[in-house]
C-alpha cells in the first residue's frame, strides 16, 4: 500500500463554500474516469436513511466492531448506531447527494483522478492518478474523523518525494482563493 500527502488548503464553516471549491479543483482536474469514494461516521436514524437513499447498498459495520453488526451481516444499520461507513469506487455524481444528506455527522469524501494537469507556467508537470485525489472532510478537520468540528476541510493530495509538490499545493490553493495552511496528513491508497 503507498500513501499520499493530503494539505489542508481551505477550512470553512460554510459547506457550500467548501462544495465550490471542490467543484473549481474537479474543473482543474482530469476527471474522465473518476471515481468517489465515502468515509463517514453515521449517529443518527435521520441521517441515515437520507444516506441509504442516495448509496442504497452501503458498506458499513457498528462502531463498536464488525462483530456488532455490518453490511456483511445482513444486519439493520439503524439498529447498531453510530456507524461506521467506507464506501468505495462510487460515481462522481454521488458525492454531492452524500454530502447534503450528513447534516451534522462527520466524512470524508475522496475524488479519485485521473490527473492533475500540467501547468508549465508554474513549472508542474501532469500528476498521474496515483497521485491525484481531492478530499473534502465534512463536520471533520481530518480524514478520519477523529478531529469532530464545525467547519470543513478542503485537502489535495500530491505525492510526498523531496517536497517536490509543495508549489501545487500552492497552486491548487490559489485556484479557489485558499492557501495552504502547511496542515498535512498521511493518506493510504
Amino acid at each position: 500500500m503507498s500513501n499520499s500527502s493530503a494539505a489542508a488548503i481551505l477550512t470553512t464553516a460554510h459547506l457550500s463554500e467548501a462544495v465550490r471549491a471542490v467543484r473549481a479543483l474537479l474543473g482543474v482536474a482530469d476527471i474522465g474516469q473518476g471515481e468517489v469514494d465515502f468515509e463517514a461516521v453515521i449517529r443518527s436514524p435521520d441521517v441515515l436513511t437520507r444516506v441509504r437513499r442516495v448509496l442504497p447498498d452501503l458498506e458499513w459495520w457498528a462502531s463498536a466492531g464488525k462483530e456488532t453488526g455490518s453490511s456483511e451481516g445482513g444486519d439493520n444499520p439503524a439498529e447498531h448506531l453510530p456507524i461506521r461507513v467506507f464506501d468505495w469506487g462510487r460515481p462522481l455524481d454521488r458525492a454531492e447527494p452524500f454530502i447534503a444528506a450528513l447534516g451534522p455527522d462527520s466524512a470524508a469524501v475522496r475524488w479519485d483522478l485521473d490527473a492533475w494537469p500540467e501547468v508549465p507556467e508554474e513549472g508542474l508537470e501532469a500528476i498521474s492518478q496515483k497521485y491525484a485525489y481531492l478530499t473534502l472532510t465534512v463536520n471533520s478537520r481530518d480524514l478520519y474523523q477523529d478531529e469532530p468540528s464545525l467547519d470543513h476541510t478542503v485537502h489535495v493530495h500530491v505525492r510526498n518525494r523531496n517536497g517536490d509538490q509543495v508549489a501545487r499545493v500552492h497552486w491548487l490553493a490559489g485556484q479557489v482563493g485558499g492557501r495552504f495552511t502547511g496542515r498535512v496528513e498521511t493518506a493510504p491508497l
